[in-house]
């Protein structure tokens, strides 16, 4: 039985710790917060195979580009000079090809698949509650352009093995008995599920504690004692930590742990905002993704969380309330019925997802250290795939061999 620290109490650090003690390991949890503030928290909550391309992808760039120009846009990069950010955008553009998301489509459905599999094991064990729903997802479209390009996404789909229905808008309204739905028409993936984030944090925290893991909260990590090739302890700002194995799950914070290890790791925060609509009196169904708005609504029991805008501002939390009047603004254009204002700036929840330049997360060894593993670089599908994550690294650790292979998730490939 080996002592595992991992630095991160996000979904990736949970699911790591939560496997890694099953396989009878002895494990501290250190996050530099509380578990209320960290990005898993305030997520949209859906579980989707059907996302099997990468943000970098062919036109991603020009689009970027434009939306950059308005204020209410999806998509924004906070202009600052950094190194890093030019450094992640140049592999980011290297990336965005038809070649690189044809090489990630099945490593993206594999291991997506793979995470929907442990989240149905986990609901079907008991353990812990987290709202477990499989109704779905709707990508909704207004226009014939993006009606298009949704209809390729579909055929693309269905050729991975990932079932997706192209869907007219009245079609679309049989899926919703509740409310009027205002689009064109969808592709709906019955594959998908949603589930209830801030619950699944709680209880999974909670079930990890009554198993012994050991969890430490508002400790900043400063340093790490190192002998050979091994990191033998970690220090924070109050105490220090000795452990066999190391696991760095901190999300968007990641690299600048990485950077102590002299390890450079391309890593953006991707700003988005979420924000709850309390005792919806006819709610919607089916968990939806408005395009044109790039924003997304996710039924939480009698609640409604709305969510949105890709904002790449390295570890700025501040909230830009353009950007949350952009997700109200489109949110009444699909929903014209469901009454929504632009919340208080205090009761918008913000959190950083981390990105990688060519959207694939980073599991695994780093190469120069026996004992350290990451797991991050999720983008906007941290919790998504956060079990599998977990499983991948608890093998990695334990010397099994992994469920899937895990050579495209490698976190030094861009090196």
């Amino acid at each position: 039985m080996n002592s595992v620290t991992i630095i991160g109490g996000g979904v990736s650090g949970l699911f790591s710790a939560y496997y890694l003690q099953k396989a009878g390991h002895q494990v501290t949890i250190i996050e530099q917060g509380n578990f209320s503030d960290g990005c898993s928290f305030g997520n949209a909550g859906m579980i989707v195979p059907s996302h099997i391309v990468p943000l970098a992808q062919p036109g991603m760039i020009s689009k970027g580009l434009q939306w950059m120009l308005k204020s209410t846009s999806p998509f924004y990069v906070k202009p600052r000079l950094s190194l890093d950010l030019m450094r992640w955008g140049m592999l980011f553009w290297k990336h965005s090809t038809e070649e690189h998301v044809q090489r990630s489509i099945p490593i993206l459905r594999d291991i997506s698949l793979l995470s929907k599999t442990l989240f149905q094991e986990l609901a079907a064990s008991g353990e812990v509650d987290f709202g477990w729903h499989e109704r779905g997802l709707l990508m909704l479209y207004k226009n014939a352009d993006t009606e298009h390009e949704m209809a390729e996404e579909a055929h693309l789909a269905n050729r991975a093995g990932v079932a997706a229905e192209i869907l007219n808008s009245q079609q679309v309204q049989a899926l919703e008995p509740h409310i009027r739905v205002d689009v064109r028409g969808g592709v709906y993936y019955p594959g998908d599920a949603h589930i209830t984030p801030n619950l699944l944090i709680k209880n999974l925290l909670a079930y990890l504690k009554k198993q012994g893991v050991n969890v430490l909260e508002n400790e900043e990590v400063i340093g790490f004692e190192r002998k050979g090739n091994k990191i033998t302890a970690v220090q924070t700002a109050n105490s220090k930590h000795e452990t066999e194995e190391l696991i760095i799950a901190a999300g968007a914070w990641s690299p600048i742990l990485t950077e102590k290890l002299g390890i450079s790791l391309p890593l953006q925060g991707g700003k988005g905002y979420s924000f709850m609509l309390k005792n919806v009196k006819n709610n919607i169904e089916v968990p939806a993704i408005m395009l044109e708005a790039r924003a997304t609504a996710t039924p939480m029991g009698g609640d409604l969380r709305f969510a949105g805008t890709l904002e790449v501002a390295g570890t700025d939390l501040t909230v830009n309330m353009n950007r949350v009047r952009g997700i109200v603004q489109g949110i009444n254009n699909y929903y014209p019925e469901i009454e929504v204002a632009l919340p208080e700036k205090e009761k918008v929840w913000s959190g950083l997802r981390p990105c990688s330049p060519d959207g694939l997360p980073y599991i695994g060894r780093v190469k120069g250290f026996d004992n350290v593993t990451l797991a991050t670089g999720h983008g906007m599908m941290g919790v998504s795939l956060g079990p599998a994550t977990g499983k991948l690294v608890s093998e990695v650790v334990t010397g099994k061999i992994p469920a899937m292979n895990i050579n495209a998730f490698n976190p030094l490939r861009f090196t």
